[in-house]
């Protein structure tokens, strides 16, 4: 299955990063609560859980994840958080060149996938987990005063009267 954003491509800027060695259920969950956020709270975020100040909220792996201060269960997946700071960093960078307003940036798709797990070392023996991410930010319009003046509210469409019906004898 191709997965592809064609829709507004000049307003947004993409960044992929694939098989990362990084925990899928992690991934997952950093993206659900980064998902439509502002880059810049994303990244401040991201810095946090790295720096084991902030945790992730866990709203489907929640099997044996202890609750955490402010919040249900969570965790600190600061691996996984670094990886998405490099690939959200590199998406802005590609904003960017493209020309796009760095201070009003959203992040519009951030997706993780599980990748393939390699075959690697001796018998029956795997390699660690992998895992794709792929990021898309796009240029929210900012609300100026003079669009909230110039749009106009439409007048409560009138609603025709019933003419009295004849009772006929």
């Amino acid at each position: 299955m191709k997965s592809t954003t064609t829709v507004g491509t000049e307003h947004s800027a993409l960044a992929k990063s694939t098989n990362l060695p990084i925990s899928t259920k992690h991934c997952v969950e950093i993206s659900h609560c980064l998902r439509y956020k502002t880059v810049s709270y994303a990244k401040k975020f991201l810095q946090e859980v790295v720096n084991i100040e902030r945790a992730v909220p866990f709203r489907r792996f929640t099997r044996n994840v202890g609750h955490k201060a402010g919040m249900a269960s969570g965790r600190f997946p600061s691996k996984a958080a670094r990886e998405f700071l490099r690939v959200i960093s590199s998406a802005e960078a590609n904003a960017q060149v493209k020309g796009l307003n760095a201070s009003a940036l959203t992040i519009i798709k951030l997706v993780a996938n599980r990748a393939p797990t390699p075959r690697t070392g001796g018998r029956q023996r795997y390699s660690t987990h992998r895992t794709h991410l792929e990021v898309v930010l796009a240029e929210r319009k900012v609300k100026t005063q003079r669009d909230t003046l110039t749009k106009k509210t439409k007048p409560a469409a009138a609603q025709p009267t019933k003419a009295p019906k004849s009772k006929i004898a």
